[in-house]
This record gives structure tokens, C-alpha cells and sequence, in this order.
């Protein structure tokens, strides 16, 4: 096994059309981690984040930011993603205090979805941008499957908006939404599924101004994060560290001067979103969305 056969396992989306498809690919990839890398890279300014340089098959690439605090090795996972089966098919009665349950939700979709992104960091020159969008359209997948092995429907797809004047239907607004969440074919929660909120984060909150404004409804919508940080480089001292590509003031001018979101959901979650004001009210861990929120939903 090489990074390069990883990859074009990683490029065949065939190979994740289930969670089991998911679960096996990062067995592979760890199983590869633990003992084929070229170096291990400790963040200088944040140091549990940790980046994987690749041997010469993999052109010496160096991947994006790992968190080694969420991050399972090969044994770890092998066990963790067997809970985290049982814990998905049982969720509407899992305790909420029950802090085990909680680490598995979020440690092993975090896992799962860096190996995937890590794995196609392994791609250099003109194909990194068709790796990016690959790994963003994974993860919306992979939230999907989550939501559904819960007993939940969840899709993608277009939301036709009929637009009123007068009480009469003029025409139809079409909306396209990584994540629509029905039940009994009422559409309960609208989802925006993204890698980072970078270059996002003002859409997400206009959308859900536009739509409930459209519509006359107040329907709730969400946004599902995996992290918020990036690789940086100290040229001089050839040294690496991590920025932090989430704004702060974007998310609190929108949420106060526009309308909140109904819930915003890490799995690596920003120091500052558990201390800051108006953050920590309105961001939680992965872990809240599928053991309370999602419920909170449904039955509303």
C-alpha cells in the first residue's frame, strides 16, 4: 500500500456510497499512517495539531492540519468505529451526560473525513483544486449517511420557493441545499454541510434570511463544520504552524444584525467558540446535533 493507491481510492466516489465504505477507506488509511510516513510535523503554535509529510511516492507532500486530541490511530479506531455504529442506531436514547458517547461521535467522524481529506493532500500540481471540492462534497455526503442510519431522512437536492404577490402564486424560486431534513415529507431543518466555513460563512446566514423571508416561514437552518484552521509556513524559520479561518466578527454582526442560526456544529471546535460571547451561545460540538438537537427538530 502507497499514498498514490490511497489516493485513487480516495478519487473513486464509488468507493463511499455507504458508512461501511467510509469506515474501511480509513482503515486503509491508517493502517498506511502507522508506517509508511516520511515525518511526523508538530505545529509550532498550537502543538496537538500535527501534519503528515508523505515519502517519496506522495512527491514529499506535506497534509493540512490534524488534530492529534481527535485524531484515532489504527488500533483506536478499529475499536472506536464499532461503537460508533451501535451509537448511531440508538441515538434517540443515548443520555446526554454520557461523555464516551460523545467523544466517539465526534473523534470518529472527524477521523474519518481528515483521512479522507489527508489521503487526497497527496495530490500536487493542477488537480488539488478538483481534490478540495471532492473532499467537501464527501463530507456532505457522509453527514447525510450519519443523519440516516439514525432512522432520520436526509438529502440533498433543490427546494422549489413559491413567490407570493397578493396571495397569489407569481413563480417558483429554485434553492439548492447540501442538506434538506424532512419528516412525513415536511421539510424540519435546512443544513449547509461545509469542510471550514472559510469563504462561506456570510451565505449560510443570508440564505436563511432569504429563504424564511420567501417563504413566510420560519424554518430552522443549520450549519455543519468539520474545523477551521489551515496550514501556515514560517519561510524564514521553515517552520509550520496553524491559522484560524474562522471570523469572528462575521459571525456575530450577522447573528445579532441579521438572524442567528438555529445551530452551528464542530467537530474541532475553536477555543474562542467555547469562551467568547454571542460564540459560545450559538456553537457547539457535532456531538449536541445528533444526541439533542436533530430530536428537537423532528418532533417541533
Amino acid at each position: 500500500m502507497n499514498i498514490q493507491t490511497l489516493v485513487l481510492q480516495a478519487l473513486d466516489k464509488g468507493n463511499f456510497k455507504t458508512l461501511e465504505g467510509y469506515v474501511e477507506f480509513t482503515k486503509r488509511y491508517l493502517d498506511f499512517v502507522a508506517k509508511h510516513l516520511q515525518a511526523v510535523i508538530i505545529s509550532q503554535n498550537e502543538n496537538h495539531y500535527q501534519f503528515y509529510q508523505y515519502d517519496k511516492d506522495g512527491n514529499f507532500q506535506i497534509t493540512r492540519p490534524i488534530n492529534s486530541d481527535l485524531m484515532y490511530n489504527a488500533d483506536t479506531f478499529s475499536i472506536a468505529n464499532k461503537k460508533y455504529m451501535e451509537i448511531l442506531s440508538n441515538l434517540k436514547d443515548i443520555k446526554p451526560e454520557l461523555a464516551v458517547e460523545r467523544q466517539i461521535l465526534n473523534n470518529v467522524t472527524y477521523t474519518i473525513q481528515q483521512s479522507i481529506g489527508a489521503a487526497l493532500d497527496g495530490i500536487s500540481g493542477g488537480k488539488a483544486n478538483t481534490a478540495r471540492k471532492l473532499n467537501g462534497d464527501l463530507f456532505e455526503s457522509f453527514i447525510r449517511l450519519i443523519i440516516n442510519e439514525m432512522g432520520i431522512e436526509a438529502k440533498a437536492g433543490v427546494v422549489q420557493i413559491p413567490v407570493l404577490i397578493d396571495g397569489i402564486k407569481e413563480f417558483d424560486m429554485s434553492y439548492q441545499h447540501d442538506l434538506i431534513i424532512k419528516n412525513k415529507d415536511e421539510i424540519k431543518v435546512i443544513g449547509s454541510v461545509k469542510t471550514s466555513s472559510k469563504d462561506r460563512i456570510d451565505k449560510i446566514f443570508i440564505d436563511k434570511f432569504l429563504y424564511n423571508k420567501l417563504t413566510e416561514k420560519q424554518t430552522p437552518h443549520i450549519a455543519i463544520f468539520l474545523n477551521d484552521v489551515q496550514r501556515k509556513k514560517n519561510k524564514k524559520e521553515n517552520e509550520y504552524g496553524i491559522n484560524s479561518t474562522f471570523l469572528p466578527g462575521h459571525f456575530k454582526g450577522y447573528t445579532v444584525k441579521l438572524n442567528p442560526l438555529d445551530g452551528v456544529y464542530y467537530c474541532d471546535i475553536r477555543p474562542n467558540m467555547r469562551t467568547e460571547n454571542i460564540l459560545k451561545d450559538h456553537i457547539k460540538t457535532f456531538d449536541n446535533l445528533l444526541i439533542e438537537d436533530i430530536w428537537k427538530f423532528i418532533e417541533k
